[in-house]
């Protein structure tokens, strides 16, 4: 297993645990730093491991951040119908 597989279970553990906690204050700024790790990371992993398995991860990643993408596709829609 690659260096940036590693990574990507340990940011998936994580993900979970920060889910987990009981504070939903805490949940969005989480999802923001998860993200801003989780991006470059997913460049290693498609970079180490070819763009089959970088898809595979970004998928994962997608499926644990859906929230934050439903959101950022609504703002998109809303920003290309208003203009």
């Amino acid at each position: 297993m690659t260096l940036s597989l590693i990574l990507a279970c340990f940011w998936v553990v994580v993900a979970n645990v920060i889910a987990m906690l009981p504070a939903h204050k805490s949940h969005w700024p989480a999802a923001y730093v998860l993200t801003a790790i989780g991006v470059p990371l997913l460049g290693y992993i498609t970079y180490e491991n070819g763009p089959w398995i970088g898809l595979i991860a970004f998928a994962a990643g997608a499926s644990i951040l859906r929230w934050p993408l439903l959101y950022l596709g609504r703002w998109a829609k809303n920003k290309l119908y208003k203009s």
